[in-house]
């Protein structure tokens, strides 16, 4: 393709010399890089382009395609006949990577579309930050862990060498981490019922990466201990005859360690050994129907 591409100077400075071979490289990819420009609010240079569709992937740390989400968003954009919202990329090895871009990029491959239209960004660690506010689609608990386990790991394998309480923004929160190595395991583990306590004892360790993960994996077996225990109790319930959906969450909160912690919280290693011991010690004989449904009930958030 031809270049189509013109520069913008809106405070009359030159791009710095890497963004000006960046834009360089979109046209001899392929591509055309249309207009370098300062975005308004931190003034940094970006390039918006056509890129070629074939070097343009999701970056491998980001949530599974959603089908359902992509065919909605195809439907749509079949409809008004026109792709308005570009993806944003950054350049990696030979092509280019989104982060926030997976499903348009979907639409745009079924849809045989041979460009793009991407707002190119030079500096490859804004590609995570990114994966932090990423929008396009509201995740549920699973594709956040999972997101962020793989973003961990694309950090250890580059190389970095950051605290992990450093790259709090682009894991958000602590727990993340652990459950992402749990449902790496489990595709089905129950998250949602040990998140809440989770959420008040993880905490980001003060320690590199490469040290941290190793941490992250005695706390991932910790919480799998503790859902051992709670399947068999479930599982002594249903042979009494109790099924509930909220049965899982039910028995979670009765052997919650941190009901009655107010000024000081238990660190994680001690909150789950006293939850393993409680779950241990749990008895399912004093468990009726009716109060496991009168939780569930309860727990149900009133709409205002």
């Amino acid at each position: 393709m031809a270049r189509m591409g013109f520069t913008i100077h809106p405070d009359g400075d030159e791009p710095p010399a890497g963004v000006v071979q960046l834009a360089g490289q979109i046209d001899k990819d392929g591509g055309a890089a249309l207009a370098i420009y300062r975005e308004p609010v931190g003034g940094h240079w970006q390039i918006f382009a056509l890129l070629p569709r074939e070097k343009v992937q999701p970056t491998p740390y980001q949530r599974d395609l959603s089908k359902a989400h992509a065919e909605r968003l195809l439907r749509v954009i079949k409809r008004i006949d026109r792709f308005v919202d570009p993806v944003v990329a950054v350049q990696s090895g030979g092509g280019y990577w989104t982060p926030n871009g997976n499903h348009r990029l979907h639409v745009l491959t079924k849809l045989k579309a041979e460009l793009v239209p991407a707002i190119v960004v030079p500096e490859i660690d804004v590609a995570f930050q990114i994966l932090a506010l990423n929008t396009e689609k509201a995740h549920n608990l699973k594709e956040k862990s999972l997101e962020v386990i793989r973003m961990y790991r694309g950090l250890l394998e580059g190389g970095d060498k950051k605290d992990e309480e450093a790259c709090a923004f682009q894991f958000e929160e602590a727990h993340f981490i652990t459950l992402g190595l749990l449902y790496e395991k489990q595709a089905r583990f129950a998250g949602g019922a040990f998140a809440p306590l989770l959420r008040r004892v993880d905490r980001f360790l003060k320690q590199p990466l490469k040290s941290a993960y190793a941490v992250r994996e005695e706390r991932a077996a910790r919480v799998e201990k503790a859902d051992v225990a709670l399947k068999s109790i479930v599982d002594r319930l249903k042979r009494r005859g109790i099924r509930h959906p909220f049965v899982k969450n039910f028995v979670l909160a009765r052997c919650n360690p941190l009901t009655r912690a107010r000024k000081t919280v238990p660190g994680f290693d001690q909150a789950l050994d006293r939850l393993i011991k409680a779950l241990g010690d749990f008895d399912v004989q004093k468990i009726r129907q009716e109060e496991i449904a009168r939780s569930a009930v309860m727990a149900i958030p009133i709409s205002s």
